[in-house]
């Protein structure tokens, strides 16, 4: 489909001092949101995660209003709405993650390599953790191919290879998913991501004992 010709005009308008100052300061609501949701999902104690992250789903809606139409911040108010979803559970938490897949489509739209191919990550997990029809609109297919470009797109990430491997456990690939567990584990170390690279990389260490009993 051709961009409109307004689109492609703004695309190749120069930035002014006021829309650099404006991207910078949307570029750290976003850094803002991801130091947040590192402490929420990883350090807030359980009995409190819930209300913690619906607050700073709050917050994230707003990050959202100010920065108009850029995918990063899509990208994390997704991350936090199945996030939330996911802490609530059940049948009403399906509304979340059916905001958080149209965001993250949104996003996908805008910019799909933004923040390293997390649109893509976050859609392939959606995918594989909420259930099928007629309930919801899981998909392991669709998980996998969503997950795959991720990995495409950064082949190292810790997300992307712990996702991955989440997949394949479900699937009973227990060779396939102990690979990637792996990976993810042995996946460097992110920039600012200290919080959430220590807890994600617990979480594939357990999954991999699992995933180990089984084989």
């Amino acid at each position: 489909m051709k961009r409109p010709l307004f689109a492609l005009a703004l695309m190749a308008a120069p930035m002014t001092a006021a829309s650099v100052a404006h991207a910078d300061a949307c570029d750290d609501r976003v850094r803002g949101l991801q130091q947040s949701w590192d402490h929420v999902n990883f350090e807030v104690a359980r009995g409190v995660r819930t209300a913690e992250m619906a607050r700073l789903n709050t917050q994230a809606d707003a990050v959202v209003a100010q920065c108009g139409n850029r995918a990063e911040p899509l990208v994390w108010d997704a991350i936090i709405t199945a996030s939330e979803a996911g802490l609530r559970g059940g049948i009403g938490a399906l509304g979340l993650v059916r905001d958080a897949r149209s965001e993250l489509e949104h996003a996908e739209r805008i910019n799909p390599r933004a923040l390293n191919g997390a649109v893509y990550v976050s859609l392939g997990s959606l995918y594989a953790q909420v259930p099928g029809a007629p309930i919801g609109f899981g998909n392991r297919q669709r998980a996998r191919e969503y997950l795959q470009r991720g990995l495409a797109t950064a082949p190292n990430d810790v997300d992307a290879n712990f996702f991955m491997g989440d997949l394949l456990s479900r699937e009973h690939d227990w060779d396939g998913a102990a690979r990637y567990l792996q990976r993810a584990i042995d996946a460097p170390a992110r920039n600012g991501r200290t919080v959430a690279d220590r807890g994600r990389k617990a979480e594939a260490r357990a999954l991999l004992v699992r995933v180990q009993q089984h084989h």
